[in-house]
């Protein structure tokens, strides 16, 4: 007995109980018994449908029911296009040099207070001694020249000072602080000269602050003694106050120029002035204040 396929069985079938078949993509209802013939007009289907019920009564395999729909490749893909590369003079420092800078000196003398004025403008009464080594930064515009200061601040016990030598090397510039009310502070001064020409690299700038010049009254070290001290290393001395900010900009801001005119391989125009260039100093008459020279 011959093999009678899916659509012949389908049509003949349809044909005698009346049903429905697929034709030219078409399915339509066939004429059978009970039923006039001719049927009834075909009923349009999508031809996508059509075409796999054919494939089923064909009996050639199709698309699985469920299957996933195809992957457009990924040139045919619309990502947001990004944004253009900034240039790559935008991208450049937003300086022109980096200076580090290193604060010595007793502890107590105000090392922390004089960075955190210079750094934050800004005062306060409560620190605590520094432990170990730490740093503010803060960029100056000097000789037309963006100048960022990495201004280290390191402790003045002498348990520390193992850790804190360390840091000289690479210094391009370091301050040495004492407290006018502290006369041992500035004593120690010789050996925190001594500490730096062992540790610091050779030709380092250096600089000598006489901290808390607001304290007139209970002055114990005289201006005179520390510019004859200054003189005598050739380096320059101001006296500064955190607390009030006297000359504290001034005296950052001298190093730095002093930096940056040595690595240019300039020199000052007033190299031959004595190194005590201190802007302002202490009015003897007022002890709560600081007043233009």
């Amino acid at each position: 007995m011959a093999r009678e396929t899916g659509q012949h069985w389908l049509g003949r079938e349809s044909q005698r109980a009346g049903g429905w078949a697929v034709r030219g993509g078409q399915l339509k209802r066939m004429g059978g018994h009970g039923v006039g013939p001719g049927g009834v007009p075909p009923l349009l289907f999508p031809r996508a449908w059509a075409e796999r019920e054919e494939n089923f009564l064909a009996g050639a395999p199709g698309p699985a029911p469920f299957a996933n729909p195809p992957v457009p490749p990924t040139s045919a893909l619309r990502f947001p296009t990004p944004l253009p590369a900034p240039p790559v003079s935008a991208m450049a420092k937003a300086y022109d040099h980096l200076f580090k800078l290193l604060l010595i000196g007793d502890s107590g003398v105000g090392k922390t207070c004089l960075i955190i004025r210079f750094a934050e403008d800004n005062f306060n009464n409560t620190y605590i001694s520094t432990i170990g080594i730490d740093f503010k930064i803060r960029t100056v515009d000097i000789e037309g020249k963006k100048i960022k200061l990495q201004v280290w601040d390191t402790a003045g016990q002498e348990r520390f000072k193992t850790i804190t030598t360390a840091y000289y090397r690479g210094a391009m510039g370091i301050i040495l602080v004492y407290d006018i009310t502290d006369e041992k502070s500035f004593e120690n001064i010789q050996n925190w000269m001594k500490s730096i020409k062992e540790n610091a690299s050779a030709g380092v700038e250096r600089l000598l602050l006489g901290n808390k010049c607001d304290m007139e009254a209970k002055r114990k070290v005289q201006k005179e003694q520390a510019d004859k001290l200054a003189r005598e290393h050739g380096i320059r001395f101001f006296e500064t106050s955190a607390k009030s900010s006297m000359n504290v900009d001034e005296a950052f801001s001298s190093l730095a120029r002093d930096i940056l005119l040595k690595s240019g391989g300039r020199r000052l125009k007033n190299n031959n002035k004595p190194p005590s260039t201190d802007l302002k100093t202490c009015d003897k008459k007022n002890t709560n204040k600081c007043s233009l020279a």
